[in-house]
């Protein structure tokens, strides 16, 4: 039975764990900051439970009005939803849903998330036509989507496993190529965007040398990863004295259309939330 309308919306994230989420962070402080009595909760749901979580949406017995999808369920929840937009669709993966007239609908915010937090940090970052994205996860896709649609000429994915790098190299047409990690340094030369989406360096694991300098005039480095805020790579970049820009804004700014839809209300990224965030992270580092 669907709830109320004058009922407080409430909306979710889940995934398995969820427990590491900071969504619930973000969304409960837009919610006190727009005088909304609304909610956002953490859910753990497993593969399994996954169906019957997403008919309990439909139906309306959840109370949910929508909510974030997180890992392991991006890719799954395309086939469960009643209708994916074309961002969704493109990238493979969904991490916000809502409900429209009874319908669940599906979207994928990290592509936004990615180019507005880069608007924001560094204007003009999206002036060059060459990147180079590191790293062929599922997190890449979005990436290379938002590159894309900003018109970047020529974007080339360098992984370990270079056929995974050409499989999404495929999916993503001409302007897309693949390439090992052995060819790395010839393409960072003249590049003017490089993006780290791997945990390279991360654990005391080793970080190839990068002669970062070696990219275009005003090129930027960033990584899409935020904990730690610097990670190995970014440091090597700012000890080479690049303009970097760290991805927890990416985090933040993916979350903006889906408070929106849920809420009815268009919050900002502010620096208030972003030192929000990072005292979270501290307190649990």
């Amino acid at each position: 039975m669907a709830s109320p309308a004058n009922t407080p919306r409430r909306a979710f994230v889940i995934g398995d764990p969820i427990r590491h989420s900071r969504s619930p962070l973000i969304h409960r402080h837009w919610l006190d900051r727009a005088g909304l009595a609304g909610g956002y909760d953490p859910v753990a749901v497993s593969a399994a439970d996954l169906p019957a979580f997403v008919a309990s949406l439909k139906d309306g017995s959840s109370g949910f009005c929508g909510g974030n999808v997180t890992i392991p369920h991006k890719e799954a929840i395309l086939g469960l939803a009643d209708e994916a937009d074309a961002t969704a669709r493109a990238i493979g993966a969904a991490n916000t849903l809502w409900l429209e007239n009874g319908r669940l609908m599906a979207t994928n915010t990290d592509s936004h998330g990615f180019s507005a937090n880069l608007d924001d940090v560094a204007p003009g970052w999206d002036r060059g036509k060459r990147a180079l994205v590191l790293g062929a996860g599922g997190a890449s896709r979005a990436i290379i989507h938002a590159l894309l649609a900003r018109g970047f000429g020529a974007i080339a994915i360098v992984n370990r496993t270079e056929d995974r790098a050409r499989a999404l190299a495929e999916r993503f047409g001409p302007r897309v190529t693949a390439h090992g990690m052995d060819g790395l340094q010839a393409l960072v030369a003249g590049a003017d965007l490089f993006v780290n989406t791997t945990s390279l360096g991360m654990g005391g694991s080793d970080v190839p040398r990068i002669d970062f300098t070696a990219m275009a005039d005003k090129a930027l480095v960033t990584d899409i990863v935020y904990v730690p805020l610097e990670t190995p790579l970014l440091a090597m970049a700012k000890r080479q004295g690049m303009r970097t820009a760290d991805g927890l804004g990416m985090l933040l700014h993916q979350a903006v259309p889906g408070f929106e839809k849920w809420f009815g209300v268009r919050p900002q990224v502010t620096p208030e939330l972003r030192r929000l965030l990072i005292a979270d992270m501290e307190a649990h580092a």
